[in-house]
């Protein structure tokens, strides 16, 4: 009986956590695990009823991880993809919520985030001024030929400007 008014108990502090902002199960997982539900049998029954309820959806909340990690951390796909992966969401829901990505924004992002990470580095000449901005770009996520692209288009504008 104790065993049944704890899991309603984990239960109700998980929906109203999940009421507040989007978790995947992982997440959840790690909560229940923290809150006391040792018990590996109680965390999967109280996770699938929170999946049967809709307070956990991995594609919902793969779409938000995206979005937000993109405009507010300013990710690139390849660093997005691998925290989700760790977080253990299906390839599925990845692919997904990557899709909430508009390419032009993406792009623009990119040339964004070089032109002003151009203006904050020293650099003693082209080559090394390349190797800075290819190794940010890449640190944040974003793939190599895009890198490419947008460095040598970035570096052409500035010849033109001088």
């Amino acid at each position: 009986m104790a065993e049944k008014k704890e899991m309603d108990e984990l239960l109700q502090r998980a929906m109203r956590a999940c009421s507040a902002r989007e978790y995947c199960i992982s997440d959840i997982e790690a909560l229940l695990e923290r809150w006391g539900a040792d018990s590996a049998e109680t965390r999967t029954r109280i996770i699938g009823r929170l999946i049967k309820e809709k307070f956990i959806d991995e594609q919902r909340y793969s779409r938000a991880f995206v979005l937000d990690h993109f405009r507010h951390s300013l990710w690139g796909r390849v660093k997005i993809s691998m925290a989700l992966k760790q977080k253990k969401i299906n390839p599925e829901a990845i692919a997904s919520g990557m899709e909430a990505i508009d390419e032009d924004e993406y792009l623009q992002l990119l040339q964004k985030i070089l032109s002003d990470q151009r203006r904050r580095i020293k650099a003693k000449n082209r080559l090394d001024l390349k190797g800075k901005l290819l190794r940010y770009a890449l640190g944040k996520g974003f793939e190599s030929h895009l890198v490419y692209d947008a460095i040598n288009s970035l570096l052409c504008e500035g010849d033109d400007a001088e």
